[in-house]
């Protein structure tokens, strides 16, 4: 049993360093260090004991850090044949195309679209066209991987709703058959509309 547990420790330390997220790494790699930290006691393994609990020390430190710190988010209106966004576009042009189609994103004709700033550095990208009078279709709604942890996304659906409501848009929809993608969307209280789905793709909405 003793030997698993040493498995299940070195399992988990490994799997936090897959993470994207920091703060995922973090969680991870403490329970992780924990886990190594019984197992070097267990065996008598002290130096083993010894270096993780310094590790689980860190960990705690940089989270307890991370959870002070005051995040700043700033949203930037993308200007017209944006160079920048071409090579943002291109540079996770991979991940970008497991969400969403992108060759189907037409940023020059949409109707809203805009940088979001998280501590001044670009983390995601909006896209939207208008579907009807009332009602914006999301063609792009963006976070690059280390800055997934909901924080954009609630930033923007909860205190940033004028910016839809100043264009006049006051429900939001978009189309996706992406398990990850519908999973931050529900976070996001999307809920599915019913009626609205097409070419095999789930439609989400949300009433502003």
């Amino acid at each position: 049993m003793l030997e698993y547990l040493g498995y299940l420790a070195s399992i988990i330390v490994l799997v936090s360093l897959l993470m994207s997220s920091v703060k995922k790494l973090r969680w991870i790699n403490l329970f992780g260090s924990i886990t190594f930290v019984i197992y070097g006691f267990f065996i008598k393994a002290y130096p083993i004991a010894i270096l993780n609990i310094g590790t689980v020390s860190i960990n705690i430190y940089y989270l307890i850090k991370m959870s002070n710190a005051k995040t700043y988010f700033k949203v930037l209106e993308i200007d017209k044949h944006s160079k920048y966004l071409e090579h943002f576009l291109f540079l996770h042009k991979n991940d970008l195309t497991n969400n969403f189609n992108i060759n189907q994103v037409n940023v020059d004709e949409a109707d809203i679209s805009f940088y979001i700033l998280r501590d001044i550095t670009p983390a995601g990208v909006f896209v939207g066209s208008r579907f009807d009078q009332n009602t914006l279709r999301i063609d792009l709604d963006y976070v690059s991987p280390p800055y997934r942890d909901f924080l954009i996304g609630k930033y923007l659906y909860t205190k940033q709703k004028e910016l839809f409501l100043d264009k006049g848009f006051n429900k939001l929809i978009t189309y996706t058959n992406n398990p990850k993608h519908i999973n931050y969307l529900k976070k996001m209280n999307f809920i599915r509309a019913e009626g609205l789905d097409k070419d095999n793709l789930l439609c989400f909405e949300i009433l502003l």
